[in-house]
């Protein structure tokens, strides 16, 4: 019997050690920002010598204003990724902003390499995805709310209201990539 205060002991101590050590390990260096012009690309970038990083490495304006839409499907995708934004490199993590007309789409379409969140800035969507056994998660989001679209699963955004809208779209990857098939044209990025 006097094992069994010493083994609940144990079992304490090592739950509590075991979950101090249960989370993403940290980078191995302070930051590597993607030295775009170099062509080789392995898994992600490889790295600036640190003498040549600026402020500029981590900045980007690209999505502050609403985007001039002008297509046919109402709707204009600007990224924020490791290539507009060098320090995102080995970071795990991009924007996008979309700007909606009235009726505007954003067509189906996946992300193979990330899970995708979006904020609505203002305006209101009509959002869902559909999982691979084929059922669809739907609904109408408004300003200051947020949805998301699990990682490879086709989506969608539909701006149904009578006034313009826009997103910020948060990924859990430098480089989500895009998979989008609307009409003849496919894209793989």
């Amino acid at each position: 019997m006097a094992a069994a205060p010493f083994f609940l002991s144990f079992l304490l101590i090592f739950t509590l050690f075991s979950a101090s050590l249960a989370y993403d390990p940290d980078m191995l260096q302070d930051l590597c920002v993607a030295n775009i012009s170099s062509g080789v690309r392995l898994n992600g970038f490889p790295c600036k010598e640190e003498s040549n990083i600026t402020a500029e490495d981590f900045f980007y304006d690209g999505i502050s204003r609403r985007a001039f839409v002008n297509n046919s499907v109402g709707s204009v995708v600007r990224g924020a990724n490791v290539e507009k934004i060098p320090g995102l490199n080995t970071m795990g993590v991009s924007l996008s902003r979309i700007d909606f007309d009235r009726d505007g789409l954003n067509p189906p379409h996946t992300h193979p390499r990330a899970t995708e969140m979006i904020f609505v800035l203002y305006g209101e969507l009509d959002v869902g995805f559909i999982t691979t056994e084929n059922t669809l998660y739907a609904t109408r989001i408004k300003r200051g709310e947020v949805f998301v679209f699990p990682r490879g699963l086709v989506h969608f955004q539909k701006n149904n209201g009578d006034r313009i809208a826009s997103v910020i779209s948060a990924f859990n990857s430098q480089l989500p990539g895009i998979h989008s098939r609307f009409g003849e044209r496919e894209v793989w990025e």
